[in-house]
């Protein structure tokens, strides 16, 4: 319990990735401040699982894709809890499309959501943290450094956010840790054939596709690593390493 008495908030907690994370600090003792946008049932049953082990936490909704929603997510969480220790920017939007259908309007959401809105509400947060000498854990990809096909705006904004983040760490040290995650292949896309997830674990030197805990625990331990900022871990079984390309099956 040793992130007894901090409180969290995670962007996206709804479903998959973040909903592991936020699990995970709630857990090791945060308060979690749960964001969800569409998935209001799913942040619902997260927080059920948090209460029911002794833990505690709040529902915040926000459309990221609105700039004064995302001031106003942070306001709502320091309203409620007087404090924040801990940001863990998990929410993205991850759409398909080849390259000549990428119209401006993808583009844009895209950007908006994936990068707008995590400078945003780091932007807001940034005062609390530094009071709190706490951190913010970015999660980023593994396509940001070996693109994927027919993903560009999420793929550029991936990189984006990646040196967002890196900026992050020198403009807010010393008071406040700024870290990234690059998950691979942890979850398949949701829809997709038992044989192309083989497809994709086998690409990667442990020879298997990861788990969303996978994720949550290297968050957890950059939120405990006190001498550690500016850095990213690379979640994706050794695909990387072993020179194989994510992505589609």
């Amino acid at each position: 319990m040793d992130q007894a008495g901090s409180v969290a908030l995670v962007t996206g907690s709804g479903r998959r990735v973040g909903a592991s994370i936020a699990r995970a600090l709630g857990a090791a003792g945060a308060t979690v401040a749960l964001h969800h946008h569409r998935s209001a049932e799913g942040a619902r049953g997260v927080l059920e699982e948090l209460r029911a082990a002794g833990g505690g936490g709040a529902l915040f909704p926000a459309d990221l894709s609105a700039p004064e929603e995302c001031r106003a997510l942070v306001d709502a969480v320091l309203a409620r809890f007087g404090r924040l220790d801990t940001l863990v920017l998990s929410a993205a939007i991850f759409e398909r499309a080849e390259l000549a259908e990428v119209e401006p309007a993808d583009w844009d959401r895209t950007m908006a959501i994936n990068v707008r809105a995590p400078f945003l509400i780091a932007q807001r947060a940034a005062p609390a943290l530094r009071t709190a000498r706490g951190s913010i854990v970015v999660l980023t990809c593994t396509s940001a450094t070996a693109p994927y096909p027919n993903y560009t705006p999420y793929v550029v904004s991936k990189g984006a956010v990646r040196q967002l983040a890196r900026t992050l760490a020198l403009e807010l040290a010393p008071e406040v840790r700024v870290n990234c995650v690059a998950p691979g292949t942890v979850l398949a896309p949701e829809g997709t054939a038992a044989e192309d997830v083989r497809t994709l674990g086998e690409r990667a030197l442990l020879r298997r596709v990861g788990d969303a805990s996978d994720v949550a625990q290297a968050v957890l331990y950059l939120v405990r690593a006190g001498f550690v900022t500016g850095t990213e871990i690379l979640v994706d079984g050794g695909v990387a390493l072993a020179g194989r390309p994510s992505g589609e099956a």
